[in-house]
């Protein structure tokens, strides 16, 4: 047995087969829920997966998930491990040059999708020469184009609910498409048995990692169950993918909603008794806030342990306001990427004053781009990890090369996030070297603007960018939306407020409001969007 990500799904589903493993939740109190076993789930998984090998779809190919949460999402995901099919996680936000880019881009084979995209998934067909199955979820709308395509159900129906796979490899790949802030989607090749110790902690985030696959199923038959994990962003976005895999590997219990309402969020950790939360930063944390503040008020979240957060920070005031109402849970700020997996987690004395501080593990350095040796103590460098990375980016050798290299016999792969370290370890990142604006001489990272920003009690979410400026190279710029109530604000009074927390030439010289601040699904920053409607501002 090796490493491989469906053979420790199974050696766990053989000796816990009657616990529950996942909990679908449309909207609490309305009946539309699902539940399935650890048995059940992997009957289910098994049926997809035969399909897919009976349709054609080969070892090795490449299959997209262009779906919202649901089961048919992480059933779809083990299917494809099972059979040694890569999974490809689509973005469903994409419209059709996108979708082709992507489709085209990580030469997709096979294609599961929500029946609400088949629009979009008819346009895009055409211009996909590889992809030759499609598997529909749901109903389509009406007046949706007819397509040459299998329904969920009837896929299920086709397949065999035992196992009998051919042997699997701990080399067997599963792809992660990355948007970030900039450029096109790029695809993170992760080896299974390097995404398992690098993105899934071994089998233990609060431990030691297993030291042989079979021990992995030893720990959960020795353990009990009665931890539910709740990843609220689209599973699409890798962290929520890989935060199920953490529960499947503990066996433990899944929740997951179709799509991210806060009511409905408060009202699932109250029903399902849920332990663990992980979401994307204040655009997810501030609006359970205000919930809590408004309708939701009493809700009973006693058996919530710890609120995470990957891929957005959560920022200091918005921490203290949701600590100050669930004053039992752990808020834990954790750092990492599609690139590398678990880089570390934030200070306690990490936010606005002294920045964003990490614990990093053994694995992370700061090195300088060029060289790649470690940076002298409080000299920016980037972020770098080493040992359990990716193969590379696929379908792109340019971008693999500037991002991956070998050191004293390792692969190390080069982060975008810049950053220093102080004489006790403790890394401060700056914020994406993409962002980065230099302003008279000067760098200024958004990140560190946008944590003085939320503080100020009118400001409810808020994005930085460089502007273009004849004196300065770039000036500060920022893009800010209102808290509700909140009638006016003003550039001198935002001025003032972040001169308190700010050095002068990172206060911002412009002020945008807007009635929304665009963010992904996920709740990651859209800096190119920010960028663009301080410019169009600037101009006017």
């Amino acid at each position: 047995m090796e490493y491989n990500l469906a053979d420790l799904f199974e050696s766990v589903v053989d000796v816990v087969p009657d616990r529950e493993a996942l909990v679908y939740v449309d909207h609490p109190g309305t009946g539309a829920e699902r539940r399935l076993s650890y048995a059940e789930l992997d009957a289910a998984a098994n049926r997809v997966a035969h399909h897919l090998v009976d349709s054609g779809i080969r070892s090795g190919e490449h299959l997209g998930l262009h779906l919202y949460n649901g089961i048919e999402y992480l059933q779809t995901v083990l299917a494809c491990l099972k059979a040694r099919i890569v999974p490809v996680n689509v973005n469903y936000r994409y419209v059709e040059e996108e979708l082709v880019y992507l489709y085209r881009d990580a030469d997709l084979a096979a294609l599961v999708f929500d029946a609400e995209f088949t629009e979009r998934v008819a346009a895009a067909l055409p211009q996909t020469e590889k992809l030759r199955h499609l598997v529909r979820v749901g109903t389509p709308p009406e007046g949706a184009p007819d397509l040459d395509c299998t329904a969920f159900p009837d896929a299920e129906a086709a397949g065999s609910p035992e196992r009998g796979f051919a042997e699997r490899s701990a080399d067997d790949l599963f792809i992660i498409y990355t948007g970030g802030t900039t450029g096109m989607p790029k695809g993170v090749m992760w080896r299974q048995e390097d995404l398992f110790f690098a993105g899934l902690f071994g089998g233990d985030p609060a431990g030691e990692p297993v030291k042989r696959p079979e021990e992995l199923a030893e720990r959960v038959a020795a353990g009990g169950s009665g931890i539910t994990f709740f990843p609220t962003p689209p599973l699409m976005h890798g962290t929520s993918t890989l935060t199920s895999f953490i529960a499947f590997n503990y066996g433990q219990r899944v929740v997951v909603h179709r799509k991210y309402v806060p009511e409905e969020v408060l009202r699932t950790i109250e029903k399902e008794k849920v332990s663990s939360v992980s979401l994307v930063g204040d655009a997810m944390l501030r609006p359970l806030v205000d919930a809590l503040h408004g309708p939701l008020r009493g809700t009973d979240l006693s058996s919530l342990f710890s609120v995470s957060s990957s891929g957005a920070i959560m920022s200091d005031t918005v921490r203290a306001q949701f600590q100050a109402l669930v004053p039992n849970v752990l808020l834990l700020n954790n750092f990492g990427s599609s690139e590398s997996g678990s880089n570390g987690k934030a200070t306690d004395d990490s936010g606005p004053e002294k920045g964003f501080r990490l614990e990093v593990n053994e694995r992370t350095r700061v090195v300088d781009p060029v060289t790649y040796e470690p940076v002298r103590v409080g000299e920016p460098g980037r972020l770098a990890q080493r040992g359990h990375v990716p193969l590379g980016y696929y379908n792109d050798a340019a971008k693999t090369a500037e991002t991956f290299f070998r050191k004293d016999g390792e692969r190390w792969v080069l982060l975008g996030d810049m950053a220093t370290v102080d004489e006790q370890g403790i890394v401060t990142v700056l914020g994406r070297g993409s962002q980065c604006i230099n302003t008279g001489g000067e760098k200024v990272y958004p990140e560190e603007v946008e944590q003085a920003l939320k503080s100020h009690p009118d400001v409810y979410d808020a994005l930085v960018a460089g502007v273009p400026d004849a004196k300065w190279g770039n000036h500060v710029a920022a893009v800010v939306q209102l808290r509700p109530g909140a009638t006016a604000l003003d550039l001198a009074s935002v001025q003032d407020h972040c001169r308190t927390r700010l050095a002068g030439y990172k206060v911002p010289r412009q002020l945008v409001l807007t009635d929304r601040i665009q963010r992904s699904p996920s709740g990651k920053a859209d800096y190119r969007w920010a960028r663009s409607v301080a410019a169009e501002d600037a101009g006017a």
